[in-house]
């Protein structure tokens, strides 16, 4: 190996490791990363399909999990929700926060908190133990089951968010042990530029354009999640008298249930240009039409955006376009919209609806 080759190889190697203490960090104590599920482009992505841990559990949500009987239920609803930067997701702000508004609608968790006791401390002062329970929401004889969509876990009941079921053995779960920035190219980070396949091209400003390589990854993987997604529910569909998705538009869990006519309707990619040409992205509802209501609608979000301007002019915060655009695409800092209060009141209102 030449010098120069040596100190590039040392020089990636030393690149990935700080990109892993940094995944470290996003897990909360006492959960700890795997460093084999730190998974920073397409291609790592389409990997992790084969991983042990992934693929036991891929296996287990699309053939063996089932909904807790909770006795007494006349209803049963299912929510989908996004997978968050931090794990285990219910600490996270976005999931705190969704999780206030249904616990301020009146749901209950059907049991309490019994998890690590670490956790609470990521709950703010006044958050109740109730926003870190992972058991069914309940109201009035209807049955909440929260789950989450997650790049490469595809379907996580909220029951597993902490640990694994007994029939894979107990223990922390896998989905409080990975991270996944890897699908999201508008980052400008999610490459793996030491992968002898890596294709993609760095910018002037030091951030990453896709190559076909990944492209072709992206689609790979996309695909993957969208059939896991799609023989777990339809296994599941008849457990529930209606199945909500509550994911950001824009973004690749919104894609991931997406068929042919949302696409159209709201602008998202059909397709992605890979090294072998286009390569079509399919969702949960090509095979299973009006399986799942797809929210936030885009009258929901606008609503939502004018809302929040009025509000943030009330607090004296900058309340023009500009303003209130970049602050709903952040979500007001929980990373993305879903949780600002001016859309969970959005999401409460449709629950109610259908827990008639």
């Amino acid at each position: 190996m030449s010098t120069s080759t040596d100190k590039a190889s040392r020089a990636a190697s030393a690149a990935r490791d700080a990109r892993v203490t940094e995944s470290a960090r996003k897990i909360r104590k006492p959960f700890v990363l795997d460093p084999t599920l730190c998974l920073y482009s397409p291609q790592e992505n389409v990997e992790a399909l084969e991983h042990p841990r992934v693929a036991e559990w891929l296996g287990y949500v699309r053939e063996e999990w089932w909904p807790t009987e909770v006795p007494g239920s006349r209803t049963r609803l299912a929510l989908l929700l996004p997978c968050t930067k931090y794990k285990p997701y219910l600490t996270s702000r976005e999931h705190r926060a969704i999780n206030t508004a249904l616990l301020g609608a009146g749901w209950r968790p059907v049991e309490g908190y019994d998890g690590p006791p670490e956790l609470r401390a990521t709950l703010d002062d006044g958050e109740p133990d109730e926003l870190l329970a992972t058991a069914p929401l309940e109201r009035d004889g209807v049955v909440l089951d929260r789950f989450v969509v997650s790049e490469p876990m595809g379907l996580v009941p909220y029951e597993h968010t902490l640990f694994l079921p007994a029939a894979l053995g107990g223990g922390p779960a896998s989905a409080s042990a990975y991270d996944d920035p890897g699908l999201f190219e508008s980052r400008g980070t999610s490459v793996s530029p030491e992968r002898d396949d890596c294709t993609a091209t760095q910018r002037a400003d030091g951030s990453w354009a896709w190559g076909p390589a990944e492209r072709e990854a992206f689609a790979t993987m996309h695909n993957a999640m969208a059939d896991t997604l799609t023989r777990a529910l339809e296994r599941l569909a008849p457990s529930y008298d209606a199945i909500l998705g509550w994911v950001s538009p824009g973004l690749t869990h919104r894609s991931f249930l997406a068929g042919a006519g949302l696409r159209a309707a709201e602008g998202i990619p059909t397709f992605r240009l890979g090294a072998s040409g286009p390569v079509p992205l399919r969702g949960v509802l090509d095979t299973l039409p009006g399986a799942v209501e797809v929210l936030p609608t885009p009258e929901q979000s606008a609503a939502a955006r004018e809302q929040l301007a009025v509000r943030l002019a009330a607090e004296g915060r900058p309340a023009g376009p500009g303003s209130v655009r970049a602050v709903f695409a952040r979500g007001d800092g929980h990373d993305t919209p879903l949780g600002l209060p001016e859309l969970t009141a959005a999401l409460v209102a449709r629950l109610d609806e259908v827990a008639r």
